[in-house]
């Protein structure tokens, strides 16, 4: 399986997002991911899940500090569930940005000033490479490691198969 270059069109929010309250069902009692995916955001950008949905998932761009006060793995099914295939942001909440890992959701840091809402870019994780047609932008590599998590789809996908944590195999 090689799902480290990835491709889509691009959805952009801002700074600050804290994905506890846009993203879960912590504030919708009664409803599941699912539902939740068909909503979420909607107070930052009303229509944003849907316009998402309607256009097949994507790239998620945003400002710094994205998913910050994040705990909940429900933030990232519902990305998941949205067929976003990677977020970039110049900085990111640290629990987020672990559970994201851990669930198999390509997270980058990087400057995201000049990407444009609706633009195509090929996000390539090993190389440390975003382009478009009219830019690139280069990003530190994620470790062997964590793209190897990646690729396996998360945590428990890799260590069910390499219970021994060998990374190599």
């Amino acid at each position: 399986m090689n799902n480290l270059l990835i491709e889509g069109k691009t959805f952009l929010l801002g700074e600050e997002v804290n994905t506890d309250i846009h993203c879960s069902s912590k504030y919708l009692p009664g409803k599941d991911s699912e539902f939740v995916s068909t909503v979420a955001f909607e107070k930052l950008e009303p229509g944003f899940a849907q316009y998402v949905n309607t256009n097949g998932g994507g790239i998620l761009v945003a400002g710094k500090n994205f998913g910050i006060n994040s705990s909940r793995e429900q933030a990232i099914q519902v990305l998941h569930l949205m067929k976003i295939k990677c977020i970039l942001a110049p900085s990111f909440g640290r629990q987020f940005f672990r559970n994201a890992i851990n669930n198999g959701l390509p997270i980058i840091e990087c400057d995201t000033s000049n990407i444009q809402a609706e633009e195509y870019l090929k996000v390539d994780l090993q190389l440390g490479k975003v382009t478009s047609n009219s830019h690139e932008i280069i990003f530190t590599p994620l470790p062997q490691e964590i793209l190897k998590i990646i690729q396996m789809g998360g945590l428990l996908n890799f260590i069910t198969k390499h219970p021994d944590w060998n990374f190599a195999a």
